[in-house]
């Protein structure tokens, strides 16, 4: 069992004839005046909308093709909200409370994946969430060995990503007493407002992750929200 698993865990109105036609009026005159040279208020409108179902379009999850590459290959879950209890072992008391979302992968061996999701209030809160959430990988393995005396944790922090703004990366190798290890590779990105974080892991030391495929996997997972 790995220790992903082992240290885990939302009118009626009434109004007279001539206030009614006050509002239409209004309206019509408040469309007109939005309305882009050239265009209808019918074009203009349809664009307008377009471009709000765009923005408020839910972020896209990763196929399990877009894993890195396993003998067995993946299966990947359904999209489920809440935050997944496979990353509470270093995030799951750091998050602030966002409505997530989160899509789980596993193979026919010990190795897993996963994703989470979240689009915050404005670019400036996502930036703050992604930040929050790279702190708290980095401490993650002085977190472990604080609180779990029988795990040895080591966490190392593999670079960043130049994609929308931003990716990193990150790894972290666990020990139990018993002989017990696993590896994890975990990325946070973020495209404007939303934020995600892949994490992906097995049984073994850093010299069995696929660092080079995660990384391509972590990229892909930025360019895919939006």
């Amino acid at each position: 069992m790995s220790v992903r698993t082992r240290v885990a865990a939302l009118a009626a109105l009434t109004a007279t004839a001539l206030t009614a036609t006050a509002l239409a009026v209004g309206a019509a005159a408040t469309a007109q005046a939005g309305a882009a040279p050239g265009g209808t208020v019918q074009e203009n409108a349809a664009a307008n909308s377009a471009s709000a179902q765009k923005k408020t379009a839910a972020p896209r999850f990763l196929a399990a093709s877009e894993l890195p590459p396993h003998p067995t290959g993946w299966t990947a879950g359904p999209v489920t909200d809440g935050f997944p209890e496979q990353l509470a072992y270093c995030l799951g008391e750091g998050v602030p409370a966002y409505d997530y979302r989160h899509r789980l992968f596993h193979t026919e061996l010990d190795t897993s994946a996963v994703q989470v999701t979240v689009v915050t209030g404005s670019a400036a809160k996502g930036k703050a969430l992604a930040d929050r959430l790279n702190k708290e990988i980095r401490t993650c393995a002085a977190r472990l060995e604080r609180l779990y005396p029988e795990i040895e944790a080591e966490g190392r922090f593999f670079g960043t990503l130049p994609v929308e703004e931003g990716a990193t990366v990150h790894g972290l190798h666990t020990e139990t007493s018993y002989g017990a290890t696993d590896v994890n590779l975990l990325s946070v990105g973020r495209d404007g407002r939303t934020v995600t974080v892949v994490g992906w892991g097995q049984m073994g030391d850093f010299g069995d992750a696929p660092l080079t495929a995660f990384k391509k996997t972590a990229k892909k997972a930025v360019t895919k929200l939006h």
